[in-house]
Order: structure tokens, then C-alpha cells, then sequence
């Protein structure tokens, strides 16, 4: 007998009548507070953004299993309605697959044949994805009680009728207009309040977290990250002590950052909520702070009332953090047996590249160590809980600075996952190092432009040159143990990036990759089981669920993001295209993946003349990418999920001026920048556009791309 025969056949009977007792409820998505509380006595189901509140993205269904894994088909697919990036964990629950993609769309599916029910499009505006770092993405939606919900790229938190997808309620989360504050990440619903944060750090804008009532819309209590005008009342005790850690008066003009815009937990036996908080805002703390304090609480870990957002208590990952590490990456809650004691723990691996296990009863620090290479700190200091920072490699306030991880990070939000079976937990962990060039002058321009107070992000322009920097990025899977804080096995992958991981009591981790596949791997040593193509990079983090008896794997597929848009020079070894779908398999899946062809990368006909001095490149390079980069891509090196600039036709040079200040093709998505951009500054991002395209033939016509 196999060695997970035993196993597999006991749980095949237990998912069954897992699977029949979640059938049997009588409203569409009836989750309440006792069903999500025991959500791990029901894996026949995904009911929640991490599988349960603990957030371990761990299933107990194991019909699929090592043993069985290889005979997995494709049981259904579904073409999403706009190829940009996908990022939503789906939810599952009673047979019905809830899901989004760009741009806030809802979708509700029969889990078991793909058959869609209905959908809902919050008609967010093409335009807004200025509004944002990184993308129109959403992760995903929280179900309770007949409704889900859905947080809008534009800010509404939105109920929606379960059975039909009807509009129940509809709120503005936003708290300024005039700020590029926007909604990336998937509410939880936390006794009866729908709990949702803000993104936008980049943009310049204030964090908090809100809940809201979930049958009437209603706000409950709001719970601010960071200090706002230091001339009127704080509004917690919370940033009364925030406010003694933040220097000047540039903070609060700029924002502060400090955006909830991802990961939570909850632990319902000590009834607190566990909230990953962003980045500072700038990134440079000189211009932000003076140079001085921690700035409470960006980059922390913060633990809150549920009932009414009162703060008990933080950790700090990054005091004074200046180099874009959130601690927003997933947060997953475990009890760990550690020096011979039963710890409640919580655990992250943030983007600083420190792996961290932290006692939640209290936030103290219990371990912590580097998972990916590190030059910016030595290490965390035990008796303080603070990263002893090498001022010489990791202070670029000072001058260049080559930092590792930079602000990709080394994991970003691409969810992890913890098996209590192997004590292991899985991190699509990445090594992607930056160049950090400061601007200590800088100050908030304005709605719709990147605040970072470093000079103009760019790639290298020469060919050989952008290989050498593209060799640098490597992604790996990482098995992590926790309490030992080592590795135990990974697996490389060519390129950083790649997709959110599930483990599951068959023995099995699933995750999908940058350059195109869905894969399976034994969770004890990481041999690769299973792979199938995904024909677009996968970014999302796969889900299992039951129907009937019968195991299924979805995985949410589609690339973009600031990797593939942003540094679409470095995401070139990807090959893949932006192509949306949900991917489900089943053992025994008969259906098959349509074959679309790729886009070809062709020289355009008829470049116009180069006209403008050494001078007028420089300034359009600059302002190319400062205002333009994060979306078509950095030094104009496209990932191919927005139009490819170095590759215009003779009428867009034609339209040039009226598409970037007159707005003519605000229909397809591209803005108006007349209130950003002089005519001689578009003329001057123009100018460096011809000059790239005649790099690009060049390039061509010496057999590279």
C-alpha cells in the first residue's frame, strides 16, 4: 500500500461528508460567524480570503495526493473579461465559486462545471488605474450572511445579493478625493463588520482600516496607521503616541503612507484582529521625517479590537522604514511547539527579507532571520526587536545605494502557505535587488503621480547591460521551517514573481509560476509531481474545494502587476501574455486550455526622425518615467499587458499630443495629462518615445528584442 493510500482513502470519505453537509444549506453563501469560526471543519468548502481566520491557506482535502496527483485535467476554464493583471483568491462555498478580476468585477460560478451564474461590474472607470501603483487589480471578495462583498479599485465597499449579484449597499471608504486612494485588497467580514483597508502609499495618501456593518453599509469605527494634520485633535490614543515618532511638517502634506492594503488574520479565542501595514510615504525619510523617528506605524504589525478598532498592540518590522517594506505580506496565525512550549504565534515574511515569529497574545518577538540575501540590516536584534541596519549599504538618502531585496521585495503579496502536517510553510520567495538614487528635496505632486522621493526609477537602456540586471532577479518556492528558522528544500525559477501557494493534507503544495504554468509539489522534499501550461503568468494563489465528493484546484491566471508593467525590461525571460481566466482541475479532467497565439514584437514602419537634443531626451526620459513607467513600462520597456510604446504607429505619433493632453483615448483607458504635463514636456516625452523606438530597430535588426 502507497504511503498516502491510507490517508487518501480515509479523507475521500470524510470529504464527502464534508461535501453533503455543506450542500445543505438553505441560503446561497450562508456563512456566519460559527461556520467561519469552525471553517476547517468544512474543507469541502474555501470560505474565507486564507481558508480560514488563521490564514494558513492549508486545506485537510486529500483526494488529490502524491500519489494521484500526475492524473489531473483541466475540468473547466473560464475567459475573464479584461487581460490585466488577476490577483483574487476565489471563495467557494456550497458549490458556488465567487470570484474577481481587474478593474473590481465579480463573478459567480458553479464550482463543479464553471457554468457562470452572474456577474457584477462596479463600472470603476479605465482611467483610474492611473490612480494606482501597480495595476486595476483586486484580490478577491468576502462572503456572510447572503452577501458578498467587494472593494472597488475607485474606494466603494460594495454588498452584493449572493443568489443574484444585485447591489444591496454601497459605501465611499474614501477619506479625500484629491488623493489617488485606492481599493486592491479583499474585505473579511469579522462578527458582522466587513473589515476593509486603503491602498495608494506610492500615490501619497493616509492609512486606516474601516468596518463596516454588514446588512446595512453603516461604519462602525476607523482606525488610522499613521498621524495626520498635527494641528488638529488626534483620533485614538493610537496616534497620540504615533505622533511622537514623525518629525516636521512634510509627513502629513505628503500622506504618511502606512496603507492596510492587503493582509489581516483573526484569532477568535483572544478576539483580536491582526492588520499588515504598508510602506511610508515618501519612501525617503529624510524628506518625509528629517531623517528622525520610527514613524508609528508604517511597516508594523498591529493588533485590534474587532468590535471597535482599539489599538492593543504593535510590532515594527522597519522603524523609519525608507525602503518600501510593507508588512503587509500574508499574515498566518499556528500554535508552534517551541523550547518545549506551546506557543499561540503569528508569522510573516515581509518584504524586508526577515522571517519573523511573533507570540500574537503580545507581540513579542520570538525569532527572526534572514529567508532571502539581505545587505540591508545585519541582523534583528533580540533584545529590542530592531533590525540592526548597516547604514553604509542600506542609507541611499546619502547617494546610490545597490539594496537587497529592494522594493519588489524579498516576498511580496503573492500569499504563502503552512502545513501542519509538515510543520512547513511555502514562500514564493524572490531575490530582486534596486538601485536607490535619492531626491531629498522632493514633496507631493500631486493626484495620479508616484511619491517616492527618489530619482526617476529607469532601466538600463543598452541591451547587454538590461541582460546583466535581468540575470540578477531569481524567483524560488521556499520551504521554510519556522521554529529552526532554515531552509529545507526550494525550487528556482528563472524569474521573480511568481504565484501564491496552497498546501494540502494530500501531501501536496500548489502554486503557479511567472512564465506560465500551474504546478504540484511534494510538500515533505519539494519534487515536482505535476505541471500543466497556464498560457499567462500566474500570479494568484490557487484555492481548493469539493463538490459532490470530488476534489477540485483553481487557480486565478493572468499577469500584470508593477513587475510585468512597470519592469516589463526585466520580466522579458516570462515570454507569457496577459491572458485572465480561471483555471479548475480535477482528477480525471478531460477539457482543454485554447490555444491563442503570441503577439509578435515587430519593428513599426516609418519612425519618425529623431529631432531633439541631447538635452530634451534627458528631460523626457525623466519625466517618461516619472509619470508614464509604472504602466507602460520603465525606460519604455513594455511587458506587454498595456500598449507598447516602442512600437507606435505613424498615427499615434500623428495623435500624440492630443492622446496624452487631449485625452482621446480616455475610452480605452488612457488619460488626460494635461494636468500633469506642459505641451513641451509631453512633446519632450515624445521625442525620448522616437529615440527608443530607433533603439528598438537597432536592437531587432542585431537579432535581439
Amino acid at each position: 500500500m502507497s504511503r498516502l493510500l491510507a490517508a487518501a482513502t480515509l479523507g475521500l470519505a470524510s470529504s464527502l461528508v464534508w461535501a453533503v453537509g455543506a450542500q445543505a444549506a438553505s441560503t446561497p453563501a450562508s456563512v456566519d460567524a460559527k461556520r467561519l469560526r469552525s471553517a476547517a471543519q468544512e474543507p469541502a468548502n474555501w470560505m474565507t480570503h486564507g481558508g480560514t481566520y488563521q490564514e494558513q491557506r492549508f486545506s485537510r482535502l486529500d483526494q488529490i495526493d502524491q500519489d494521484n496527483v500526475d492524473e489531473l485535467g483541466l475540468a473547466w476554464s473560464y475567459r475573464l473579461d479584461i487581460d490585466r493583471g488577476v490577483e483574487a483568491t476565489p471563495i467557494v462555498v456550497d458549490g458556488v465559486m465567487y470570484t474577481t478580476s481587474a478593474f473590481s468585477i465579480v463573478y459567480a460560478f458553479d464550482a463543479a462545471s464553471g457554468k457562470l451564474l452572474w456577474k457584477y461590474d462596479p463600472k470603476v472607470a479605465k482611467t483610474a488605474a492611473r490612480d494606482g501603483c501597480c495595476g486595476p487589480v483586486n484580490r478577491g471578495v468576502a462572503v456572510w450572511n447572503g452577501k458578498v462583498f467587494v472593494g472597488a479599485f475607485d474606494g466603494r465597499l460594495i454588498a452584493l445579493d449572493a443568489e443574484t449579484g444585485d447591489e444591496v449597499w454601497r459605501v465611499n471608504t474614501l477619506i479625500d478625493d484629491e488623493r489617488s486612494q485606492t481599493i486592491t485588497g479583499a474585505p473579511r467580514v469579522v462578527k458582522g463588520r466587513v473589515i476593509i483597508g486603503n491602498g495608494g502609499a506610492e500615490m501619497g495618501v493616509r492609512g486606516y482600516i474601516t468596518a463596516y456593518d454588514a446588512d446595512t453599509g453603516e461604519q462602525a469605527w476607523r482606525f488610522f496607521t499613521v498621524p495626520g494634520d498635527p494641528s488638529k485633535p488626534a483620533e485614538s490614543k493610537a496616534m497620540e503616541m504615533a505622533r511622537k515618532t514623525w518629525f516636521g511638517d512634510q509627513y502629513w502634506k505628503q500622506g504618511g503612507g502606512g496603507t492596510v492594503w492587503d493582509s489581516m488574520a483573526y484569532d477568535p479565542e483572544l478576539d483580536l484582529l491582526y492588520i499588515g501595514v504598508g510602506n511610508a510615504s515618501l519612501w525617503n525619510h529624510q524628506a518625509r521625517s528629517q531623517g528622525k523617528g520610527d514613524n508609528l506605524f508604517v511597516a508594523s504589525i498591529v493588533a485590534i479590537r474587532p468590535d471597535t478598532g482599539e489599538y492593543v498592540w504593535h510590532y515594527q518590522q522597519t522603524p523609519g522604514d525608507q525602503w518600501d517594506f510593507t508588512a503587509t505580506q500574508t499574515i498566518t496565525l499556528a500554535d508552534l511547539e517551541i523550547d518545549g512550549k506551546t506557543r499561540q504565534v503569528l508569522m510573516q515574511a515581509p518584504k524586508n527579507g526577515f522571517y519573523y515569529v511573533i507570540d500574537r497574545t503580545n507581540g513579542e518577538l520570538i525569532s527572526a532571520e534572514k529567508y532571502v540575501p539581505v545587505n540591508w540590516a545585519k541582523r534583528i536584534d533580540m533584545k529590542t526587536g530592531r533590525p540592526v541596519v548597516d547604514m553604509e549599504k542600506a542609507d541611499w538618502t546619502k547617494g546610490p545605494r545597490l539594496l537587497m531585496p529592494g522594493p519588489l521585495g524579498g516576498h511580496n503579496w503573492m500569499p504563502m502557505s503552512f502545513s501542519p502536517d509538515t510543520g512547513l510553510v511555502y514562500i514564493p520567495a524572490q531575490v530582486a535587488p534596486a538601485l536607490l538614487e535619492p531626491d531629498n528635496e522632493a514633496t507631493w505632486q500631486g493626484r495620479g503621480t508616484l511619491q517616492l522621493g527618489t530619482q526617476p526609477v529607469a532601466l538600463p537602456e543598452d541591451p547587454k547591460a538590461r541582460a546583466e540586471v535581468v540575470d540578477m532577479y531569481r524567483g524560488k518556492l521556499l520551504a521554510w521551517d519556522p521554529i529552526a528558522q532554515r531552509e529545507v528544500w526550494s525550487q528556482d525559477y528563472p524569474t521573480i514573481w511568481n504565484g501564491g501557494t496552497l498546501a494540502t493534507a494530500g501531501g501536496l503544495v500548489f502554486q503557479g509560476t511567472a512564465n506560465g504554468e500551474v504546478r504540484a509539489y511534494a510538500a515533505d522534499d519539494g519534487e515536482l509531481l505535476w505541471r500543466a501550461p497556464a498560457n499567462t503568468g500566474v500570479m494568484a494563489g490557487p484555492v481548493t474545494y469539493a463538490v459532490d465528493g470530488e476534489q477540485y484546484v483553481s487557480f486565478m491566471v493572468g499577469w500584470g502587476g508593477i513587475f510585468p508593467t512597470g519592469f516589463g525590461g526585466l520580466a522579458k525571460n516570462t515570454q507569457v501574455e496577459p491572458r485572465a481566466r480561471v483555471l479548475t482541475y480535477k482528477l480525471g479532467g478531460q477539457a482543454t486550455l485554447p490555444d491563442e497565439p503570441k503577439r509578435k514584437l515587430e519593428i513599426a514602419d516609418d519612425i519618425p526622425p529623431l529631432k531633439a537634443d541631447a538635452d530634451t531626451i534627458a528631460q523626457g526620459r525623466d519625466l517618461f518615467n516619472t509619470h508614464c513607467g509604472a504602466c507602460h513600462g520603465f525606460s519604455a520597456y513594455s511587458g506587454g499587458v498595456v500598449p507598447n510604446l516602442r512600437n507606435m504607429d505613424a498615427q499615434t505619433h500623428d495623435d500624440f499630443l492630443r492622446i496624452v493632453a487631449g485625452g482621446t483615448l480616455i475610452g480605452q483607458g488612457m488619460p488626460s495629462f494635461a494636468d500633469r504635463l506642459s505641451q513641451s514636456q509631453i512633446r519632450a516625452i515624445h521625442q525620448y518615445l522616437i529615440k527608443r523606438q530607433h533603439d528598438l530597430a537597432k536592437e531587432m535588426g542585431a537579432g535581439g528584442s
